[in-house]
């Protein structure tokens, strides 16, 4: 029989609540510190199928999560696309040559750079218990545009944006080349073992609603069409971070299996204004799971019964904080798991 988080995601709405939490494998982990020093850098380490799958599957060991989150990145999509990427200390990701100064079609694309990824999904399957979910991912096409086109993150997404306003035509190709990759990379996912995938759109929240439209809704769209056309019973999850009151129509018009939520939305906004039946996920503010105490278990039982009436994956409106203790996380899951619609 699946696992709870799979039912929630296919549409059950059981008693409990599946959780897992984004960046729930990471640095807040005394363990995955102890690993990384021994490794060395990040991106050795997601190229280290041994060593990522240990760490995928380190918060599961310690928490008993319902679903494990593949230990990798989403830039490892364009590095495949052609562009170098590396990552330094202290200033993040860096991806060359830029697409502000150079074009696409310059790109020699290196699938080959995926093959590690898959074997790490492998290896975390096998090791996982059968009650639990591996869950692949990969960036949104607007969101892996802005590290294509500017070379890193930014604030505002100001280069990209000025880009998609300036020659829609050349960003058009750009997002079809991210979409088509991505398509295949998650397929390679779910053919490794992925039972389950999320769409991250980390800066979806930049855009104005037309350029919503055009550049979030329409080619996540388009890859959950091609998703399903290959792997139907196999749930996507669309996390469009920032999107606000446009949820809905992300939800609606992508035809995602589960939506999540950011811990900026109203949770009971959004049981009320998403499709019915729909599956949710979110939405607890990880600073709320920083700061600990009883205001985390009041926010967290209120996110709890606004979804009571529908399928809910209880996770963060975000990833986990780096300097998030190690016992607020053990807390709000006993939290999570003694609560009953």
């Amino acid at each position: 029989m699946p696992g709870l988080l799979l039912r929630t995601l296919r549409g059950e709405n059981a008693t409990e609540r599946p959780v897992w939490l984004m960046r729930q494998a990471g640095r807040y982990l005394p363990e995955y510190r102890a690993l990384r020093a021994q490794k060395g850098g990040f991106l050795p380490l997601v190229y280290d199928s041994e060593a990522a799958a240990e760490i995928t599957l380190q918060p599961i060991r310690r928490f008993g999560f319902d679903g494990a989150i593949l230990f990798s990145d989403i830039l490892i999509v364009p590095y495949a696309m052609g562009q170098d990427l590396e990552f330094l200390v202290g200033e993040g990701p860096h991806l060359s040559p830029r697409l502000a100064d150079a074009a696409l079609s310059a790109l020699h694309a290196v699938p080959e750079r995926l093959l590690p990824i898959y074997e790490t999904v492998k290896l975390v399957r096998a090791a996982l218990p059968a009650d639990k979910t591996m869950l692949g991912f990969a960036g949104s096409p607007w969101t892996v545009a802005t590290y294509m086109v500017n070379g890193e993150g930014s604030r505002d997404q100001h280069e990209t944006r000025a880009m998609a306003y300036r020659d829609p035509v050349a960003f058009q190709t750009i997002i079809d080349a991210i979409a088509a990759v991505t398509v295949d990379y998650l397929g390679g996912q779910i053919l490794a073992g992925a039972e389950a995938v999320q769409l991250f759109d980390s800066w979806s929240g930049s855009l104005a609603p037309a350029e919503f439209e055009r550049w979030v809704i329409a080619p996540n769209a388009a890859i959950v069409t091609a998703l399903k056309q290959r792997f139907p019973d196999v749930p996507v999850i669309g996390f469009p971070k920032g999107a606000g009151e446009k949820l809905d129509a992300y939800a609606r018009e992508t035809r995602v299996d589960a939506v999540g939520i950011d811990e900026t939305v109203d949770p009971i906004w959004a049981a009320r204004s998403l499709p019915a039946g729909l599956p949710v996920q979110g939405n607890l503010d990880p600073l709320l799971l920083l700061a600990g105490g009883a205001e985390l278990e009041r926010q967290a039982r209120r996110v709890l019964d606004a979804f009571a009436d529908r399928p809910h994956v209880f996770n963060l409106g975000h990833g986990i904080g780096q300097t998030t203790p190690v016992e607020n996380v053990g807390h709000l899951l006993s939290i999570v798991r003694a609560w009953r619609r």
